[in-house]
């Protein structure tokens, strides 16, 4: 495996003013990292690649082999997008209302927004220091000491690739099963199979992969478009929840009265496992780091999205929670809802939206989460594509090739999605193994969140000075960051 921690560059060294103004002068050219006869070259003046992005690749040791087509303000909203605070917790507060109830949903949501803050700016200030689309497994290499770097590096490496695989298969799956719901509210004779929701799922990846391989010059342009959407809908369905709905639970109801569907010994272990609803619309906002290569002024741009992406996605997840619950008029009928989907029975408790308004809604709701969708299948084939270019996977040749007039990993995307389509077919056999298996997204991401910080941690507490340059830097509060970061980490 190829290590971004070889040589006292890459162990962290920050460049000086002489070398940044010697890279400027240089005209490397971008590579491909496929076949001889097949290598490309890019014009190293296009305006999207900086003085500080040839000097963050330069002292990581890679090649630039992507276009940077994101300027900071797509990136930032690309972020948004995908992490979708609020359309995640709509789909996935059925485990929250089981386990801990109304109450239990608000206060575990306040202390996973909390809880998260210093992990993101951790991640942030990593993705400032070494801005590859390798993200944590490359900052693991980076930070670890040195005896443990190329294992602790292999294994970061494979739980992340677990993690946002599994991940992309979860949205193209749920998108299934929503479509699904929406048909048993217009059709109440429906009976939703397993095999029907595979072939959604399939549809699906081929929707992703058309957006990301022939579209995706005009992505960059097209997250403008999605956060209009993503901001003007939840508008309408914060709204709908407050003038809509014929009852509203009383406050006393919300925020003191917790339930413990699940049988769990305790009302508070049951809290406890609850609070995957929470914790599961928190994730992922580590995306942009995997299109660092594609960011113009990476260093600045990247960890800036990455924090005011959660920031932003948690106060309206908090505004549209606290809307749901109030909602709410029957938490046991939510739960058992013939189409799955507890906002479903919510939408279909408005009549005065009628049955047009709630296939209307969640139609629109689709569209924002194949959106969702097309950036993750985007930042999952990224990850995927850098650990196969440092030697991480079987392979790895292919996996990391690039394009070479469409400067993209049409391999890793095409990989990602093929995957996707792969373990959607565990669907078929059994929805609990394929729950299982999907739920590694959530366990692996978060013990890459811990190694990571662990790493900087230790770099930061033993040899602080071989930490390299961030322009985006948590200072002074470094390290009290870092351990309350490490510590949520390990919690969740």
């Amino acid at each position: 495996m190829t290590l971004p921690g070889k040589g006292n560059a890459a162990m962290g060294s920050s460049p000086s003013k002489s070398e940044e103004t010697a890279f400027a002068a240089e005209i490397p050219q971008y590579t491909n990292h496929g076949d001889d006869d097949e290598t490309s070259t890019i014009q190293t003046h296009h305006p999207g690649f900086t003085t500080a992005d040839r000097t963050d690749m330069r002292r990581m040791g890679k090649t630039q082999s992507l276009l940077r087509t994101f300027p900071s303000l797509p990136i930032l909203s690309f972020a948004i997008v995908l992490q979708s605070t609020w359309e995640f917790l709509l789909i996935s507060i059925t485990q929250g209302l089981i386990d801990g109830g109304l109450a239990g949903l608000f206060w575990s949501y306040i202390w996973t927004f909390l809880g998260f803050l210093p992990i993101i700016a951790s991640i942030a200030e990593m993705a400032s220091m070494a801005p590859t689309s390798g993200g944590q497994y490359h900052w693991v290499s980076e930070f670890a000491p040195r005896r443990y770097q190329r294992f602790l590096s292999y294994f970061t490496g494979w739980q992340a690739t677990l993690a946002w695989q599994s991940a992309t298969a979860s949205g193209s799956f749920l998108s299934g099963t929503i479509i699904q719901g929406l048909v048993s509210v217009n059709y109440p004779d429906y009976e939703a199979t397993r095999w029907q929701g595979t072939l959604l799922v399939f549809a699906m990846v081929l929707v992703l992969l058309g957006a990301n391989i022939w579209g995706w010059r005009a992505l960059p342009t097209a997250q403008h478009l999605a956060l209009v959407f993503h901001l003007t809908l939840f508008l309408a369905i914060v709204v709908c929840f407050w003038a809509l709905a014929p009852t509203h639970q009383p406050a006393r109801t919300v925020f003191t009265q917790f339930y413990n569907g699940g049988g769990w010994a305790t009302g508070g272990l049951s809290v406890m496992v609850g609070q995957i609803s929470a914790i599961y619309g928190s994730l992922s906002s580590d995306a942009a780091a995997h299109l660092s290569e594609e960011v113009s002024g990476a260093g600045l741009s990247v960890p800036r999205a990455i924090f005011w992406s959660y920031t932003i996605n948690g106060a309206l997840g908090f505004v549209f929670l606290v809307s749901f619950l109030f909602a709410i008029d029957d938490v046991e009928a939510a739960i058992g809802d013939p189409s799955g989907y507890p906002f479903l029975y919510v939408f279909g408790r408005m009549e005065r939206l009628g049955r047009g308004g709630v296939s209307g809604l969640t139609g629109a709701f689709l569209g924002l989460l194949t959106v969702s969708n097309v950036n993750f299948n985007a930042a999952a084939a990224r990850q995927l594509f850098a650990f196969g270019r440092d030697g991480g996977l079987v392979f790895g040749g292919w996996i990391s090739k690039v394009h070479p007039t469409r400067h993209i990993p049409t391999n890793a995307i095409l990989l990602t999605g093929a995957l996707t389509a792969l373990l959607s077919l565990i669907n078929i056999g059994s929805t609990a193994a394929f729950n299982a298996i999907i739920s590694l997204s959530t366990v692996s991401l978060m013990l890459t969140y811990a190694l990571s910080i662990g790493c900087v941690l230790h770099r930061r507490l033993t040899d602080p000075r071989s930490l390299p340059r961030a322009r985006w830097s948590l200072g002074r509060w470094g390290v009290g960051v870092n351990v309350a970061g490490l510590g949520y980490s390990i919690f969740a």
